[in-house]
């Protein structure tokens, strides 16, 4: 298993968005996404942080996709 990426949350927006998720939601710094499989994600959005590696692997986690397809996603401009 290929190590975790650091990275920002405008980054995973990107990637959440290229795998059909759309922002439905925020509230302060947590914004929502929804998939039409009905799949739901809230991401941390701190201005100038990083996400850290294990709320990474949590959000990965619950988008039920691999660490592998998740960096492909990312790498895939």
């Amino acid at each position: 298993m290929p190590k975790l990426p650091v990275i920002r949350a405008r980054e995973l927006i990107r990637a959440l968005k290229k795998l059909g998720f759309f922002e439905y939601h925020q509230v302060g710094s947590h914004a929502q996404f929804k998939h039409e499989d009905g799949r739901r994600i809230t991401i941390p959005v701190h201005q100038g942080k990083d996400i850290n590696r294990g709320t990474l692997r949590g959000i990965i986690s619950d988008l039920n996709i691999s660490v592998d397809e998740f960096i492909k996603v990312l790498k895939n401009k």
